[in-house]
């Protein structure tokens, strides 16, 4: 059994090179550059695992050859010959071989084909997607063994493509037509220059491709990729401006309560994203330290956490300065912008003022992709959903509970609900609070899109109060739909005129509106309102 063992770990440990032809290997120790590329690419197209030891070495620079033009695998002084698998001392007189751009782009080319029949899902995947952008046509029967072999239905997609690819560079042009309809399946991007190039006009008069058959089915394929690529960006789009609207609908909704019902335009709001982000990001540094084996859910924790930090910070605000302030818009808005100045550089102090990274956990990590090239990210569906349950539970607050009666009340009429004993003044803490922690909420969903940093807050406050001043001073709904319709109309407009252009023709757009409309989407209803 010791004996069974000793030979077993001798195996694993050696790498597997015996058995190779010498014909293949020997070219490697030889001065012709082009014999080189070519022999790595012979023993590439072997799909066996002494030819994918010897690349992998050959990688490492650790193939060498003897004056006698002997190629050797040399490895902490013990040299291995790859023809014969003879096991010797490394020699003193070798040299490295050495591998230049052209060799080195072949020797990649050659390893990604032999991952191709990797045990691991993954690799074979990775493998796959670089040979259709860097196959080779001597790699073919390579290819082809691996599609016969392979039972993932997208590896075995993505195999398809890459060997149409390769086809196109066949002297046959029957190969290369069935090749290009092949093709017309694809939602890979980079096949239109390809095709496209097929169908150029040389000086001549003569094309570069030359069967009229190939070039006509080139045009129908093409056609079809760029149908198929113009439906997968319209999805794209879509998404992108309903994760963008979930954001802007959790970054404006707690302003939208607190702005529809004591009329403070808070210039600090953004900043209280800022806290929740933070709030999250210290939920984090509290896991990784003392619960490690939980990390994935310390998301779950920061929800609260945020909410309740941004609450009482937002409470606080309220009850020192902004209670003075009621019916003074000027002063609100200077007195809320220097408190936002404030709350940034408490932070910088506290946590510097460089970005920090709050990670995904394993659950919201990577996604799901549909229509064969659009990838839908867990992290922005989960918070598409996340901002779904918010406003249900915002509803349910506002229109089932006695504070949300309390709330309604007072932003109909003021006067009115106190005269009849409804405590005003606490109505608006609480009622500042709630927005406030709505706010950390969404910092906490924002901390997961990207960095974490003191000017947080500062990209999102002006698209909140479009999104307010559109939907409707204090009305849920018009939040809602405005939050969608600014997101959606932004991702629309972004590809074709630019970031900053789209968020200026927004603004123009959202202003000619106001002026036709200046309650916005969903007008205040009551017998008074201010």
């Amino acid at each position: 059994m010791r004996r069974f063992l000793f030979l077993l770990l001798s195996c694993c440990a050696a790498p597997a090179l015996a058995g190779l032809d010498a014909a293949l290997v020997k070219p490697l120790g030889g001065e012709d550059g082009d014999a080189r590329v070519q022999a790595v690419v012979r023993l590439g197209a072997l799909a066996s695992p002494e030819a994918f030891a010897l690349l992998n070495a050959l990688g490492e620079e650790k193939v060498y050859v003897t004056p006698e033009g002997r190629v050797l695998v040399i490895d902490n002084a013990q040299a291995s010959d790859p023809i014969t698998d003879e096991k010797l001392p490394a020699p003193e007189a070798v040299e490295a071989i050495t591998i230049n751009n052209r060799m080195r782009r072949e020797l990649e080319g050659a390893r990604a084909g032999l991952r191709l029949f990797s045990a691991d899902a993954r690799v074979r995947l990775a493998a796959a997607q670089d040979m259709q952008k860097n196959g080779t046509i001597e790699q073919r029967p390579l290819l082809q063994r691996a599609l016969d072999r392979e039972t993932d239905p997208v590896i075995k997609t993505l195999l398809r493509m890459a060997a149409a690819t390769l086809n196109l560079q066949s002297t046959d042009a029957a190969v290369r037509k069935a090749a290009v309809q092949e093709l017309a399946g694809s939602t890979n991007a980079s096949l239109r220059p390809v095709l496209a190039a097929m169908l150029v006009k040389q000086v001549d008069g003569s094309y570069a491709e030359p069967d009229a058959n190939v070039r006509g089915a080139a045009e129908l394929s093409l056609r079809e990729i760029d149908t198929r690529l113009t439906r997968i960006e319209w999805a794209g789009n879509i998404f992108y401006g309903a994760s963008l609207a979930s954001v802007l609908l959790l970054a404006a909704l707690g302003l939208a309560i607190t702005f529809g019902l004591m009329g403070i335009i808070n210039m600090a709001h953004g900043e209280l994203l800022m806290i929740g982000a933070y709030a999250a990001y210290c939920v984090q540094l509290a896991f990784r330290r003392w619960l490690p084996e939980h990390f994935d859910w310390y998301v779950v924790a920061a929800l609260p956490a945020a909410f309740l930090v941004a609450a009482v910070v937002g409470m606080v605000l309220e009850r020192v300065v902004i209670r003075w302030l009621y019916g003074r818009p000027l002063e609100t808005l200077l007195a809320t912008w220097g408190i936002s100045l404030i709350l940034m550089q408490t932070v910088r102090m506290i946590f510097g003022a460089q970005n920090v990274e709050v990670t995904n956990p394993a659950w919201m990590s990577g996604g799901i992709t549909v229509l064969g090239g659009l990838v839908l990210t867990y992290n922005r569906l989960v918070i598409m959903g996340f901002a779904i349950c918010v406003v249900v539970l915002v509803w349910l607050l506002l229109n089932k509970t006695r504070l949300g009666l309390f709330v309604r009340a007072v932003t109909q009429n003021r006067r009115m609900a106190d005269c009849v004993g409804v405590p005003t003044g606490r109505v608006d803490m609480l009622t500042f609070g709630l927005g406030s922690g709505i706010a950390g909420l969404g910092g906490v969903a924002l901390s997961q899109l990207g960095n974490v940093g003191p000017d947080l807050g500062q990209a999102y406050i002006v698209d909140s109060f479009m999104v307010v001043v559109l939907g409707g001073v204090g009305q849920l709904a018009g939040t809602v739909i405005a939050a969608l319709g600014l997101g959606e109309l932004n991702k629309f407009l972004e590809p074709s005129v630019g970031a900053v252009v789209a968020k200026i023709s927004i603004l123009v757009l959202i202003v000619l509106f106001i002026q036709k409309r200046p309650q916005g989407l969903f007008a205040l209803k009551g017998r008074s309102v201010d």
